[in-house]
C-alpha cells in the first residue's frame, strides 16, 4: 500500500526523525538509511517491520542529531583520519598526482569526527521505541488510503452488477430483434422458409450468444470482491486474482456478443474492472 510516515523524537539523547515510505511490491522488501552507528539495530528493525507489514517495498530514513552539548566538542579517529590520508597518498603516487589534500574532505570521511560517548543501549532503545511508533503511523495512513480504495472499489463493483442485469433483461429483446432481422431478410430475398426451420436457426442463435453463465460468474466474482474487501488480513492477491477472473468473463461476453449494446457493456465492464486492477497494485 502506498504510505507515507514522518516521526520525531526529542529527548535528552538526542533527536531521531524518521521517515517511511511504502509503495506496493509482490513481496516484503526493507531498505534503510541510517548512519553506521545504528547499523548494529538493523535486524532488530527489521524484525519489527516484518512483523507489522507483509507486502510493499518499504524505504526507511533515520537522521540522527545528537543532544546539543554533545555538538560543543569534537574527537577525532586519528588512526582512521591518518588511513584516509595515507591511502590518498598512495594514490597520489600512483596517478602521479600532486593536488593537495583538501583535509575538510578528510573530516567529512565517515567516522573520522565522533562525538562524545552516549548510552548506546538507551539510546538503542529508544531508537526501537521510535520507530515502533513510526510504523505505526504509516500503518495508519495505509489504513486511511485504504478505506479510500475501497469505497472506489465497492463503486466500481456495483456498476459491475448494474451493467450486469442491464445485459440480463435486454437479451429477450436482443433475441426478438434478431428474429425479425432474419424473417425481414428472408421475406427481403424471398426464400421460403419453414417455420420449424427457421425456429431451428433461432435455438442455434440463442445457444451461441446466451451469456447467462458468465453474468452469473461475473456477479459471484462481484460478490467476492466484496466479501474479500471485509477481511481483515492482506488481501491484495486475492483481489488481483479475482481481477483476472472478472477479465476473464468480461471478455466472453464479448465474444458471444451479437448487438452492438452487448459489445459495449463488455468495454465498460473492462474498463471498470482496469481500473480496480490499477489501484489493487496498491493494496496489500
Amino acid at each position: 500500500m502506498t504510505a507515507f510516515a514522518r516521526h520525531e523524537e526529542q529527548t535528552e539523547l538526542g533527536t531521531l526523525n524518521w521517515e517511511i515510505r511504502s509503495v506496493n511490491h509482490r513481496y516484503l522488501e526493507v531498505a534503510f538509511r541510517l548512519e553506521e552507528s545504528f547499523r548494529p539495530m538493523e535486524m532488530a528493525m527489521r524484525k519489527l517491520i516484518s512483523d507489522t507489514l507483509s507486502r510493499g517495498k518499504v524505504e526507511v530514513s533515520l537522521r540522527y542529531k545528537a543532544p546539543e552539548q554533545q555538538q560543543d566538542k569534537l574527537e577525532i579517529n586519528e588512526t582512521l583520519a591518518q588511513n584516509v590520508i595515507d591511502q590518498y597518498q598512495l594514490l597520489a603516487n600512483r596517478a602521479e598526482n600532486d593536488a593537495p589534500l583538501d583535509l575538510m574532505k578528510v573530516l567529512q570521511w565517515q567516522g573520522v569526527i565522533q562525538s562524545q560517548s552516549l548510552d548506546q543501549d538507551a539510546l538503542n532503545a529508544l531508537l526501537m521505541q521510535s520507530l515502533e511508533k513510526a510504523v505505526a503511523d504509516l500503518v495508519a495512513s495505509r489504513k486511511r488510503e485504504g478505506a479510500s480504495l475501497q469505497t472506489m472499489i465497492e463503486q466500481r463493483c456495483q456498476q459491475i452488477n448494474d451493467i450486469a442485469e442491464q445485459v440480463r433483461q435486454r437479451m429477450p429483446e436482443i433475441l426478438q430483434t434478431h428474429r425479425q432481422k432474419l424473417q425481414d431478410r428472408i421475406a427481403e430475398l424471398q426464400i421460403n422458409l419453414e417455420s420449424e426451420r427457421l425456429e431451428q436457426e433461432m435455438v442455434l442463435l440463442a445457444q451461441k450468444s446466451d451469456v447467462a453463465e458468465e453474468l452469473d460468474r461475473l456477479q459471484s466474482h462481484v460478490n467476492e470482491v466484496n466479501s474479500v474487501l471485509q477481511r481483515d488480513e492482506p488481501i491484495g492477491r486475492r483481489l488481483d486474482f479475482l481481477m483476472q477472473e472478472l477479465n476473464r468473463e468480461a471478455n466472453t461476453l464479448g465474444s458471444k456478443s451479437i448487438d452492438t449494446d452487448t459489445t459495449r457493456y463488455s468495454v465498460d465492464l473492462k474498463v471498470l474492472i482496469e481500473q480496480m486492477r490499477e489501484q489493487i497494485q496498491n493494496i496489500e
